[in-house]
């Protein structure tokens, strides 16, 4: 089915686009720009939506606000945001009464006219999409970047050619429901995670493998060889798995030896990349370079992938350095909101750093980055809902002993303390291991909070 093809299937239709946010914006300016009859449907009251929601209703769109925003749904089709489970009980008595459930991933998966290539996981997701669009573009591709790295890409699809890829990052929330698979699909690692909305890591899990489950024969997929689920799904895949491995060499797939990433296949071997040449600090984007590297072998040139790797400096909010001052680093790592990210953020680094962290809790078990401070850390400084489950886990930690802990009531506080402490040649790093939504809207939000505060030191 092509683009305008379904926009016309739904001329006759009324549709309902659940959630006013960033990601389905466009589609409702899209579908009012097409006479569809829209309501637009979200918690948030009138006031908090501002001149949104005059904007929206001179547009010709319905709204349903306030707490009752899901009542009585009854539209030929709904589209939920993409955090929103498709199981709660209001959508299922939609559906029973006929109506279909989607969303605006799914339906760009079926219009979409290019090579499509996607990226999940629990860590690296952000940075390796971000590699795999850039390479492309360099070796001359025309390159649509958007899903989960916060770009929807259903209001443009009518401009996209044959000729083209969509490079696209996807959230397990977005991939529950999907039913189409990109031809090259990623999968970074998979550890737990959003357990607050996942029922448990099982489904958590499912719902990130529907990025491989529908491709072809002659699709690929590529797995992280070092991470046992994700190496357990690369034995399942219809089509061709490749496989990436910081720690082992592969008959099939991207490696590292000693100092160098290297890329095998069919018995042939090239030295692609060597670490001196990578830009971004820590081993866990050497794992994101192999990831695309893999993703993109044998449609952009080795050099043009180490002149890329020698200037990329990386993404804003993922070990971001934000200023230099007395000799004091301060970086960014808003991004990280589970352990296994912040742990990636603590083994960037050759020396003890001060750690600010903690914020909502969803549920993810904080084990694991207990060893993982206290090896790493020379002062932790907490906040946020998680600050006593963390706490917990560094002091019940087999390797304890006696870190500093201080527990602070903001960021300003904490940046204050952080600097009052920090000795020329400290690092200090916003690496909170938790989600940012006790205190704000996304981890977008906490980031440049946090940057604020910091570049305003004297």
């Amino acid at each position: 089915m092509t683009f305008e093809e379904y926009l016309k299937g739904l001329q006759d239709q009324t549709v309902a686009v659940i959630g006013i946010g960033v990601s389905n914006q466009p589609l409702i300016q899209l579908l009012l720009s097409r006479n569809i009859s829209v309501t637009a449907c979200d918690k948030k009251s009138r006031e908090a939506l501002g001149p949104l929601a005059e904007e929206l209703e001179k547009g010709g769109c319905r709204l349903r606000l306030g707490e009752d925003y899901l009542q009585g749904l009854d539209q030929d089709v709904i589209f939920r945001t993409p955090g929103m489970r498709p199981d709660l009980p209001e959508l299922t008595a939609a559906v029973e009464r006929g109506s279909l459930l989607t969303s605006e991933m799914e339906v760009f998966f079926e219009v979409c006219p290019c090579t499509k290539i996607a990226v999940t996981g629990s860590d690296g997701k952000t940075t390796t999409t971000t590699i795999i669009a850039e390479l492309l573009r360099a070796a001359g591709k025309t390159v649509h970047l958007g899903g989960n790295i916060g770009h929807p890409l259903l209001a443009e699809t009518g401009g996209m050619e044959p000729e083209d890829i969509a490079v696209l990052e996807l959230s397990s929330f977005q991939l529950m429901t999907m039913t189409h698979s990109p031809h090259i699909a990623v999968v970074t690692n998979l550890a737990p995670n959003h357990l607050d909305v996942h029922r448990d890591f099982a489904e958590y899990i499912s719902a990130k493998e529907n990025i491989f489950t529908h491709q072809k024969a002659e699709d690929i997929a590529v797995f992280n060889a070092d991470n046992d689920v994700t190496l357990e799904e690369s034995g399942r895949v219809p089509g061709r798995a490749r496989l990436f491995s910081r720690q082992r060499e592969l008959e099939d797939g991207v490696f590292l030896r000693d100092s160098a990433i290297v890329c095998r296949r069919g018995g042939v071997e090239r030295e692609v990349l060597r670490l001196s040449g990578i830009k971004l600090p820590g081993v866990h984007n050497v794992e994101n370079y192999m990831a695309a590297i893999a993703a993109v072998d044998g449609l952009v040139p080795d050099e043009i992938i180490r002149k890329f790797a020698a200037e990329f400096g990386g993404v804003e909010h993922r070990i971001e350095l934000v200023r230099e001052l007395n000799g004091v680093r301060y970086y960014n790592d808003s991004i990280a909101s589970s352990p296994s990210r912040t742990i990636a953020g603590l083994r960037s680094f050759d020396q003890k750093i001060i750690l600010i962290a903690g914020g909502k809790d969803k549920g993810i078990p904080y084990d694991a980055l207990g060893p993982e401070v206290n090896e790493h850390v020379k002062l932790l400084i907490l906040c946020g809902a998680t600050a006593e489950v963390i706490r917990r886990a560094v002091e019940r930690a087999e390797n304890y002993s006696e870190l500093e802990i201080a527990e602070v009531s903001d960021y300003q506080e904490a940046v204050s303390l952080a600097q009052s402490r920090a000795k020329e040649g400290d690092v200090v790093m916003l690496s909170p291991a938790s989600t940012s939504f006790d205190r704000f809207a996304n981890f977008m939000e906490r980031g440049r909070v946090f940057k604020e505060i910091v570049n305003a030191l004297k």
